[in-house]
């Protein structure tokens, strides 16, 4: 496993998911341990990275300022408990856009690898969807899905040659447990 690279998705696994979207920096709410987990990986020296597709701005439920707005918010959170993450990506477009950054398209994941210089093979992605397991397979990551979110769903649809290949557990901080060792 790559030691240093950790890719977190971001709705459903750091914050409570919503079907009507995360709109603002009120709607999101951190899923308990979450903040702390990520903290604590910082600590570590792992680089922090989320990768989130937000439909949301394709949409129009939001704009790139509000998402901006509700990211610093989070950051500034992980901040409070004596961490940081390194950067967010995102993928604004819309599930029919057909573009190379919305998972499980790797995109985001290359964006991640080019801007830091890290390989990806090994690294840690944890997410809630098939879309994060299938985009981490794809780039040789290391998948861990969490049973928040989508996750317990997820789990549950999983064909038995995926879920030999992914780590499951159930939150975020269990996952930084994992990773940890």
């Amino acid at each position: 496993m790559s030691n240093s690279l950790v890719i977190l998705d971001r709705d459903g696994v750091i914050n409570y998911d919503s079907d009507s979207y995360i709109k603002s920096p009120d709607e999101w709410q951190a899923i308990p341990g979450s903040i702390e987990a990520i903290a604590r990986l910082s600590r570590a020296g792992k680089i922090i990275c989320v990768a989130t597709n937000q439909s949301g701005l394709a949409r129009g439920l939001f704009d790139e300022i509000t998402l901006a707005n509700i990211h610093a918010y989070m950051s500034h959170l992980v901040e409070e408990a004596g961490g940081q993450i390194d950067a967010i990506f995102f993928c604004p477009h819309g599930p029919d856009d057909g573009c190379h950054c919305r998972k499980p398209e790797t995109g985001m994941l290359e964006q991640i690898k080019s801007e830091f210089g890290l390989e990806l093979k090994g690294s840690y992605f944890v997410g809630d969807s098939e879309k994060d397991i299938d985009a981490a397979l794809t780039c040789d990551c290391q998948p861990i899905l969490v049973r928040t979110g989508n996750g317990r769903l997820t789990e549950q649809n999983l064909d038995s040659d995926k879920k030999q290949k992914v780590l499951i557990t159930d939150t975020l901080n269990s996952a930084a447990e994992i990773i940890l060792g």
